[in-house]
């Protein structure tokens, strides 16, 4: 089984109310380590549950973030298209004839 299943929160819930429970049949014949054992348990299973309610925590980013990756989205678009502008610059000039050269008798 794993921790998504819906059957963990009322698993968790009926364990800490058993334990509650159990603290007042174990306080009763005088055992307070026992008592507080089970006192103990019964907080833990509660805050189990309630974090099972909340669910999966969704980590979002500061604004600032938010902002510096739209930054870098950009900055990787204008990257891309100068790469593309460079490579089509170096095929052109490397198909160009050789015109260019100045005829020395003339």
């Amino acid at each position: 089984m794993t921790f998504k299943s819906p059957l963990w929160f009322p698993i968790a819930v009926v364990l800490s109310g058993a334990n509650l429970a159990s603290v007042w049949f174990a306080a009763r014949p005088g055992e307070p380590w026992h008592a507080a054992g089970h006192a103990a348990l019964a907080v833990a299973f509660a805050l189990w549950a309630q974090r099972l309610r909340r669910g999966p925590r969704v980590q979002e980013l500061p604004a600032g973030l938010e902002t510096l990756e739209l930054d870098v989205g950009d900055l990787r678009r204008e990257l891309s298209e100068t790469q593309e502008r460079l490579d089509f610059a170096e095929r052109m000039l490397s198909q160009a004839p050789e015109r260019r050269r100045v005829d020395p008798e003339r």
